[in-house]
């Protein structure tokens, strides 16, 4: 909402939403649990069903413009069927 408020969103295909984590319902998919629908999770151009294994960042996880550089590459990877390997000095965040 606040990225709209302050006009930086335009429309639906602006970058600063395409990178938000997004969840929709879609009736037309199914997962494992059921078919007659499923949530799916979109970031950036890459969709991700639903399931039930995301409990969220922590609490203490500082959102910086690096986090969600690493939450968009590894969620490109993972779109590509590749894997990602955060490495860094101990005590960096690397774990969250």
């Amino acid at each position: 909402y606040r990225l709209v408020k302050i006009n930086k969103i335009q429309d639906e295909n602006d970058f600063d939403w395409l990178k938000q984590a997004r969840f929709y319902w879609r009736p037309s998919a199914s997962d494992d649990v059921s078919s007659d629908g499923a949530t799916v999770v979109s970031v950036t151009d890459v969709d991700f069903n639903y399931q039930y294994e995301y409990l969220g960042a922590k609490e203490r996880l500082v959102i910086t413009p690096l986090t969600d550089k690493c939450y968009i590459t590894l969620a490109q990877a993972l779109g590509m069927y590749f894997g990602g390997a955060p490495a860094g000095p101990a005590g960096t965040g690397k774990t969250e």
